[in-house]
């Protein structure tokens, strides 16, 4: 591919991308945090369980936990058992259930009880993966983050914003097309978009605002 030809492509890729997000801004314009939540580590928390589930799931099992413990040193003083059972309907309860202990441990440990505002520090948490901290950091701490999870690779791949095989190299490509100041609301008006117009299944193209007019701009 010639030099000329890469930055034509490139700039019909940007203004597409440009495209996309006026789309996402019209439908989705201020997105709230699906997850039930009341500060950065009951956010932290909720997004831990969300990993493998649903919003909805994790929606009815949270006020139960938060109402024994909303605070790390609330939380060590549950038995494993007792979280275990509250959140066992979202799936994986034994797994979630040590992370959150002993997340909680650390963070009275090693952060006095409170929730670090760094990527190296969330990661280092037990259950804690990069999405979790890049939610929690965009959202809690309004640090801008891209989080990239399944659904947002997948609509990111469709809309053909990248073509990335990983997560990973998704992030890289949708931080280089969009600017630093939106990626936070990004992140929530795919994943509400994605449910309303863009479903993995039983997908209708001519309803979807952005895929019905893909093979014009792209």
């Amino acid at each position: 591919m010639s030099q000329k030809t890469s930055s034509r492509r490139s700039s019909r890729i940007s203004a597409w991308a440009n495209k996309v997000e006026e789309i996402l801004s019209s439908h989705f314009p201020d997105p709230p945090i699906p997850l039930y939540h009341e500060d950065p580590y009951t956010l932290l928390i909720a997004v831990l369980l969300s990993a493998q589930s649903t919003d909805e799931r994790v929606n009815k099992a949270t006020p139960s936990l938060f109402a024994l413990a909303k605070t790390p040193y609330e939380m060590v003083k549950l038995d494993v058992q007792i979280i275990e059972d509250i959140i066992r309907p979202i799936g994986l309860a034994p797994k979630k259930a040590r992370a959150i202990l002993h997340l909680s441990e650390d963070l009275i440990l090693l952060h006095d009880g409170k929730v670090p505002s760094c990527f190296e520090k969330l990661e280092a948490l037990e259950g804690v993966g990069h999405k979790t901290a890049s939610v929690v950091l965009s959202q809690a701490f309004n640090i801008p983050a891209f989080a990239v999870d399944t659904h947002i690779h997948r609509c990111a791949q469709r809309w053909k914003l990248s073509s990335g095989k990983s997560v990973e190299q998704t992030e890289k490509d949708l931080k280089r097309l969009f600017d630093k100041k939106v990626w936070s609301k990004l992140h929530l008006q795919i994943i509400y978009f994605a449910r309303a117009y863009c479903p993995a299944k039983k997908h209708d193209v001519e309803k979807c605002p952005i895929c019905s007019i893909m093979d014009q701009e792209v």
